[in-house]
């Protein structure tokens, strides 16, 4: 439990040192009256001034101004009492009054000196104070930085090194030692990224600067470095030095550099890829394009030479003709889809908000007759909005969901879905399920290829590019396409699509 504070004990604390101090003046003064008059008591004359002086002097040194006052004023009627005639009187005659008074001055000025010289030791005290309390928080701080990997030293405005720490020398390589004095732009032959005078401008005007330099070790192998400076400014706000912090990202740079390199020559093949595309576009459309005369040529001979010669050919001669008129008509198809493919990748795509709800109903009415007189079942989610070209998606569409119509052809109850699952934010997926063929999912990587099949064209008909057309088309829009299945277990194909 504290003890309360009362009166009685705030008087004694403050009245005990009081008495301690003006009890020195009193015996010192005491003391020096008694060792007076024994010398006096021996003929020893003239020796009080000076010991009453002296008297003064301890007392204010030791004790302040107060109690020297008061030594002063015993003194003076001590030595006016004893010592000046006629003694054992306090009457001072006309002539003595010099004496006395010269007395007085005296200890006067032994006083104020005494005072003078009390007052400067105690400031020189509380400067040493400081100045250690100072030392000690400086070699705190010191010893804390040390802690750091980061190198770290501080130089003056004359770029002349004033502290170096232990990350700093373990980075560069010189001990304080021999770091200390010099000049560091010199020591470390920094490389700057801009000239050294905005670097000045902009530290003097903010107070700090942050960039990368370059610097060389002590063994003469160069690092880069993300270097921070701060400036320190003295009480009168004068600039008196920088703070320099140091990281090494060397490492960083040349991985930098690295794929940077990479990047040059994955633009410089990207760039010769994209030129070889728009060459073979342009070959396949040239070539789909110079093909189609000749091929209405042989059609159209073909279907006047079965008309005209009917009457002459046998039933093996009609069938030859008849397979030549399928074949060209299948070859017309496939140029076809050959230019819709190659167009596919020149064409500009008119990107708007679509409804793939409406596009669903328009298909359906589309392929209704490819459907008549089959059991198939359509289960069709309520799908969202999408961002893209209309008539692009509308393709990708009309793709997907006559495909499931052809490979379900083999089904007494065939079912085909449209939905929706979740993607990726800000993207819509959608799928076409059916309980078709399906396909061996190691051969999956051919589905999207020009002229790629999995099945016999005397299966299923098709020119192998609609699936091709799928994937450009998604591609363009920024989505991927995928397709997942198994053999007689039905196939689903997946695209994806932004919203915005």
């Amino acid at each position: 439990m504290k003890q309360a504070i009362t009166p009685s004990n705030t008087d004694s604390r403050t009245l005990f040192p009081a008495i301690r101090r003006y009890g020195l003046a009193m015996l010192s003064v005491a003391v020096v009256l008694l060792v007076g008059l024994l010398l006096a008591s021996f003929n020893l004359r003239d020796v009080e001034f000076p010991l009453f002086l002296f008297a003064i002097a301890i007392t204010v040194w030791r004790e302040g101004t107060g109690p020297g006052v008061l030594a002063l004023v015993l003194s003076s009627l001590a030595f006016n009492f004893f010592f000046t005639p006629p003694i054992y009187s306090f009457y001072i005659t006309p002539a003595e009054l010099p004496y006395y008074a010269v007395f007085i001055l005296f200890a006067l000025l032994i006083t104020w000196f005494s005072a003078v010289r009390r007052r400067v030791e105690r400031d020189l005290r509380q400067s040493r104070d400081e100045l250690e309390k100072e030392v000690a928080v400086r070699t705190q701080q010191a010893n804390l930085l040390n802690l750091t990997h980061d190198t770290i030293f501080v130089r003056d405005m004359s770029d002349i090194i004033t502290y170096w720490n232990r990350g700093a020398e373990e980075l560069y390589g010189w001990t304080a030692e021999q770091a200390i004095g010099k000049r560091s732009h010199e020591l470390l032959q920094t490389v700057f990224t801009v000239p050294l005078e905005e670097i000045n401008a902009e530290l003097l005007r903010t107070g700090r600067w942050e960039g990368e330099l370059g610097h060389t070790k002590a063994d003469e192998s160069r690092v880069v470095v993300a270097s921070r400076w701060a400036l320190r400014r003295d009480d009168q706000k004068r600039p008196a030095g920088v703070l320099e912090t140091n990281n090494d990202i060397t490492e960083r740079k040349h991985r930098e550099e690295e794929v940077r390199s990479l990047n040059q020559e994955l633009l410089r093949r990207s760039t010769e890829l994209e030129a070889t595309n728009r060459e073979l576009e342009a070959f396949a459309y040239s070539v789909s394009h110079d093909l189609r005369a000749p091929l209405r040529h042989i059609a159209g001979y073909a279907e006047m030479l079965q008309k005209s010669a009917s009457l002459v050919l046998n039933d093996k001669s009609q069938r030859y003709m008849t397979v030549i008129l399928e074949s060209a008509k299948k070859m017309g198809k496939l140029i076809d889809d050959l230019l819709a493919f190659s167009r596919m990748g020149r064409s500009e795509a008119r990107r708007t908000v679509v409804s793939l709800d409406q596009l669903i109903k328009e298909i359906l009415n589309e392929v209704q007759p490819e459907t008549f007189g089959r059991n198939i079942v359509w289960k069709i989610d309520a799908l969202p909005l999408c961002y893209g070209d209309r008539s692009m998606l509308r393709l990708v569409l009309v793709n997907l969901i006559s495909n499931a119509i052809k490979f379900t052809r083999q089904r007494a109850r065939a079912e085909v879905e449209i939905g929706c699952s979740s993607g990726d934010t800000g993207e819509v997926v959608v799928f076409v399920k059916d309980n078709g063929t399906g396909f061996d999912m190691k051969y999956a990587h051919k589905l999207f290829g020009v002229f790629q099949r999995l099945h016999h064209v005397n299966e299923f008909e098709g020119t192998g590019i609609g699936l091709a057309t799928v994937q450009r088309i998604i591609h363009r829009h920024g989505g991927k396409v995928r397709a997942e299945g198994a053999v007689d277990q039905g196939a689903t194909f997946y695209f994806s699509l932004p919203t915005r």
